[in-house]
């Protein structure tokens, strides 16, 4: 678990980006209304334009909407940095926060609030894109360039109304994305349908669920590897993980092997008695944990998409960055 400097858990952040017309108020609406029991904290420009169902509704003001599942929906106004601080200091704080970014912005510029705020952990960063329009928006000089910011600060492009194109002009924008955005994973959808998985930290509960399986062993490191199948992602974890090199965790960071959407872990190198090691879509870090170990302490835990998320290159590419034992020793 992420913590900041006084020992409480940091918040999950994730910023949703795309263009205008992408769809993400029908994402942020799904979101709301589909938190598998998770208080999601949704801050946006005009809550007005979220048309939530008013069943659902337990509270609203001129500030925020707040829902009968915990969740709530919060109106940015002309100042970001105020409305964060005001669902951070709430008396029962969220278990994620999700921002959405203008239209015409670059998320990646929000973004950075997750990584300076000690409150909160950068989750990712989710750009949507129109199926139909992308192409001619990234066409237009006068739209070329946002297009290509939001392209590069995406950690998962949402790839949202399928439903509209053919089958072969999915197939070419797939192509065309990867010479557009190399590297950055892909989810395809429609109706801005995203699951809740890819937003905030579902790591965790991963992280519990693999702690709890039988048949690792107390020697070679005790390293214990395991796939989880589930419907739209497959997970891979490292149990009891030996001491890292700090310079080879952040090589790794650099070039984490293909399909990982996001990994996070706590575990010892030989610079930090214990770290945290973080990656999202393209962006990694390693930096000192502070807060009580736990049962996570020495786990290492990646999630991806079902059939692209490698097991045994993440279990090599770990392999290669133990610190290598001090001769003389034994194990």
């Amino acid at each position: 678990m992420s913590v900041n400097a006084s020992g409480a858990a940091r918040i999950p952040l994730t910023v949703i980006g795309g263009f205008l017309g992408a769809g993400k108020t029908t994402l942020l609406n799904h979101l709301l209304t589909q938190s598998g029991g998770r208080r999601i904290a949704v801050l946006v420009n005009d809550f007005g334009a979220i048309n939530i169902d008013r069943s659902l509704i337990a509270t609203q003001d001129a500030e925020a909407i707040e829902l009968t599942n915990g969740c709530v929906c919060c109106q940015i106004g002309d100042d970001l940095t105020a409305a964060l601080i005001g669902v951070i200091e709430s008396p029962l704080p969220p278990d994620a926060i999700v921002i959405e970014s203008s239209g015409v912005s670059d998320p990646w510029r929000i973004a950075q609030v997750g990584l300076a705020d000690p409150a909160l952990s950068l989750e990712s960063v989710l750009v949507l894109v129109d199926a139909a329009t992308v192409r001619s928006q990234a066409g237009d000089p006068l739209l070329a360039d946002t297009v290509a910011r939001q392209f590069s600060a995406a950690d998962l492009l949402v790839i949202n109304k399928c439903d509209q194109v053919s089958e072969a002009e999915l197939r070419s924008l797939r192509a065309w994305l990867e010479t557009q955005a190399p590297g950055a994973p892909r989810y395809e959808t429609s109706h801005g349908h995203v699951p809740a998985e890819l937003v905030g930290s579902p790591l965790q509960r991963h992280a519990a669920a693999c702690a709890g399986c039988a048949g690792h062993g107390a020697h070679d490191h005790a390293r214990h590897d395991h796939v989880r199948h589930g419907e739209l992602f497959d997970t891979w974890s490292l149990q009891d993980a030996p001491v890292f090199q700090a310079k080879a965790l952040r090589a790794l960071l650099r070039s984490m092997p293909r399909g990982v959407l996001r990994l996070k872990g706590l575990v010892r190198t030989d610079e930090h008695v214990l770290a945290e090691l973080q990656f999202a879509g393209r962006h990694g870090s390693l930096r000192a944990a502070r807060g009580p170990s736990g049962a996570a302490a020495d786990t290492v835990v990646a999630i991806g998409l079902r059939g692209v998320l490698s097991a045994s290159d993440l279990t090599t590419a770990f392999e290669g960055a133990i610190q290598p034992a001090p001769l003389g020793s034994t194990v």
